[in-house]
C-alpha cells in the first residue's frame, strides 16, 4: 500500500508559477513510476508528466518547456512555469507499484487574472 498527499496548489495569474509536491508513504521502495495527472471540470483525467525510478521523464505536449517533473526519494515535484488559464484543473499524484496504481486526493490549481 502507498499513500500519497499532494500540496502546493492555489490561485495564480497567467504567466505565473507554482510548485506541486507529492509525498509518498507506505511501501515506497517498490514504486517504479510516479506522475502527475490533471482533471478539468467536465473533462477526463489526463497525464501531465511522469518519471520512472531510473529518472526517465515524459510530458504531455501542451506542457513541454513549461513544466518540469522531479523526484527525490519519497517525493515527486511538478514545477509549473508560464501557467495558462488552460492549466486550471485538479492535479493528482499517481504512483505505480507492482502493476497497481495509487492516487492522491488532488490539489486545485487555478490560473486566472
Amino acid at each position: 500500500q502507498v499513500q500519497l498527499v499532494e500540496s502546493g496548489g492555489g490561485l495564480v495569474q497567467p504567466g505565473g508559477s507554482l510548485r506541486l509536491s507529492c509525498a509518498a508513504s507506505g511501501s515506497i521502495s517498490g514504486i517504479a513510476i510516479m506522475g502527475w495527472y490533471r482533471q478539468a471540470p467536465g473533462k477526463q483525467r489526463d497525464m501531465v508528466a511522469s518519471i520512472t525510478v531510473g529518472g526517465r521523464s515524459d510530458y504531455v505536449d501542451s506542457v513541454k518547456g513549461r513544466f518540469t517533473i522531479s523526484r527525490d526519494n519519497a517525493r515527486v515535484y511538478l514545477q509549473m512555469n508560464s501557467l495558462e488559464p488552460e492549466d486550471t484543473a485538479v492535479y493528482y499524484c499517481r504512483a505505480g507499484l507492482y502493476g497497481t496504481y495509487y492516487w492522491g486526493q488532488g490539489t486545485q490549481v487555478t490560473v486566472s487574472s
